[in-house]
């Protein structure tokens, strides 16, 4: 075999493998952001219309995520937003829609004292996307049906599912214990409320 051949067999072999480096890490990225912002991955590459633009979104919200100053509530601040809570729980059994709004301003509050900014709904997403990403996933939902309701007559059951999918994020960011991420722990294969409703069940339905 010429030095010819030998160097154009050894530039194909080196260009398949950086290929198969190249393809590896690729998949290796996927895995990683598919495990890390759970269905907002998918939401991002339906949003983007590609794998490729969707991760690359993803990864910048990582990076301006680790510039915020995010910092952990104190036990006084916990039992504080906590005990806010059950009152709204305890208020949606006279007024479901009130409670609803309640719960939505308690987040964000929540939010603003974790460090999240809080200027518009999709930006408070892409930031809680990072660290919270299945229980984004709840505030959405929550949110989705508080806002059908502001414009339709909607039933007790769906306010009920709203306020549990609140619940879902609220005790992700609020757990019993610093350090906790109850909404994080939740079965990933669970349906939408359902560990919630684990926890300690949603508010009761008015009668």
């Amino acid at each position: 075999m010429s030095t010819a051949v030998m160097v154009v067999v050894a530039v194909v072999v080196v260009a398949l493998v950086a290929v198969v480096v190249a393809a590896a890490a690729r998949q290796a990225r996927t895995r990683r952001l598919r495990r890390r912002f759970g269905p907002e991955y998918d939401r991002a590459v339906e949003r983007q219309g590609g794998r490729a633009a969707a991760e690359h979104e993803l990864m910048d919200r990582e990076r301006r995520h680790g510039e915020l100053s995010l910092r952990d509530l104190d036990p006084g601040q916990r039992e504080l937003y906590r005990g806010q809570w059950t009152q709204v729980q305890e208020r949606f059994v006279d007024a479901p829609e009130a409670a609803l709004d309640q719960a939505d301003r308690l987040v964000t509050v929540v939010m603003d004292k974790r460090g999240y900014p809080a200027r518009d709904f999709e930006d408070r997403a892409a930031h809680l996307s990072v660290e919270h990403g299945r229980a984004l996933d709840h505030y959405r939902r929550g949110r989705d049906i508080r806002l059908r309701a502001t414009r339709e007559k909607t039933s007790t059951e769906d306010l009920r599912q709203a306020m549990v999918h609140y619940r879902a994020l609220f005790e992700d960011l609020v757990p019993e214990h610093a350090g906790d991420r109850a909404g994080e722990r939740a079965g990933h294969e669970a349906a939408p409320g359902a560990a919630a409703e684990q926890r300690g069940g949603g508010p009761a339905p008015r009668s």
